[in-house]
């Protein structure tokens, strides 16, 4: 029986190897999206530079993640929603990055409102990044 995350490998036509698998339970059990600095440091000597830039996108190409630019202009990746495919990305939701804490989080149930783009031009990717104070950091303001 197949795992979750070779489940999903599969279901793209891709092969099963240890730092693709390796990055997805990464990010699958983030709260927040993760950089690719992140993802080295977390995976250590396990996976070369080179190797996870490759396996970020495929998975980015392949409609497995997304790609949410922070604060810094840094890539930061976040799993998407299963109905998501190679040809076309259906987690169209708000992504809020905190000023405090830097972090992003995907914010599934707001949605990006409709645009309504003159005509000729066709949209690929809509992003809406919220900035401001995520609660955590909200909590520890008040604490202080």
């Amino acid at each position: 029986m197949l795992k979750g995350f070779e489940k999903i490998l599969e279901k793209h036509d891709l092969k099963k190897t240890k730092p693709r698998i390796s990055v997805l339970e990464i990010l699958a059990e983030r709260k927040s999206a993760t950089s690719q600095p992140d993802l080295e440091q977390v995976l250590g000597k396990d996976v070369d530079r080179v190797t996870l830039y490759r396996v970020l996108k495929t998975f980015e190409e392949k409609g497995i993640i997304h790609k949410i630019i922070d604060l810094n202009g840094t890539a930061n990746y976040a799993v998407c929603s299963s109905s998501c495919t190679e040809h076309q990305h259906h987690d169209q939701h708000v992504h809020f990055n905190c000023r405090v804490c830097l972090q992003i989080y995907c914010l599934d149930s707001v949605h990006v409102p409709q645009l309504q783009l003159p005509s000729g031009f066709t949209p690929d990717t809509v992003n809406h990044i919220v900035y401001g104070t995520c609660p955590g950091c909200n909590e520890k303001h008040l604490q202080a």
